[in-house]
């Protein structure tokens, strides 16, 4: 995986969602790396990472072990934001061992119905050869149903080429991957599976992705979670108030740091 580390002591591992990249938590690291090493992913499929055709939460929290065995890190606090949430859950369920807190970011340890098929659909009908102006691609989006905010943010994926653009993120592997980014487990996760450890889940007040329905699947996975409600955000909670995520965060983790 294509990461950037920054900043010494204990280590953290930050995770973007999905369609994201690296940057997308770069407040919150530099907010942690005065005390911490920071390590931003970008998640295989996104980015500069390698593109996989077969991609699931149990073989993602691999990769993220994987990773601190690539940097020598024995120990370390993963969060993650929406799909990244999940990867730092899968990660801790998986490694509980290796994983100091966790923080989950406006998502829960559940399956969800689709929500991305307009996204989708948009993104795969942008000519891409033919055109090398990104306000016709802002407009594209747009017209086919995205609003202009999260068409801004999509757009940080296209890289111009010689005659127009290409994405850089494997959208084909995303797409055919999709019911296992929104499932979990492949829909059955392991009861078995428990991360005792501390654990943060944070959640946007205008969102709907976290709800009191899933309490008990948090608690039945997660029976040390602690949560927080950040009011007047929504899904993009880290982006919309970074002062107050970004210190709810980091609270947290020095909390627990070693």
């Amino acid at each position: 995986m294509n990461f950037v580390s920054t900043g010494q002591g204990s280590a953290v591992l930050l995770i973007h969602g999905l369609f994201g990249n690296l940057d997308n938590l770069k407040s919150l690291g530099q907010t942690l790396e005065t005390h911490h090493q920071v390590i931003r992913v970008d998640v295989p499929n996104h980015g500069l990472s390698e593109h996989w055709q077969q991609m699931d939460y149990p073989s993602l929290a691999h990769a993220m072990a994987g990773l601190l065995d690539e940097l020598d890190i024995e120990r370390a606090h993963i969060v993650g934001h929406s799909m990244g949430g999940k990867i730092a859950m899968a990660t801790a369920l998986t490694f509980p061992e290796r994983i100091i807190t966790m923080v989950a970011a406006d998502i829960a340890p559940v399956a969800y119905e689709p929500r991305h098929d307009i996204v989708f659909a948009a993104l795969k009908s942008l000519p891409l050869e033919s055109h090398t102006d990104r306000r016709f691609a802002l407009n594209h989006l747009i017209t086919q149903g995205v609003d202009e905010a999260t068409a801004q943010f999509l757009l940080k994926n296209l890289q111009r080429t010689d005659t127009g653009f290409r994405w850089k993120l494997n959208l084909n592997g995303l797409k055919d991957c999709y019911p296992h980014i929104i499932g979990w487990y492949n829909q059955s996760p392991n009861p078995s599976q428990v991360y005792a450890g501390p654990s943060l889940f944070i959640r946007g007040g205008d969102s709907n992705y976290v709800t009191s329905e899933h309490r008990a699947a948090i608690m039945s996975q997660f029976p040390a979670a602690q949560a927080k409600t950040l009011e007047g955000c929504g899904h993009w909670l880290h982006a919309q108030k970074p002062a107050i995520f970004n210190r709810i965060v980091s609270e947290f983790i020095d909390k627990h740091t070693e």
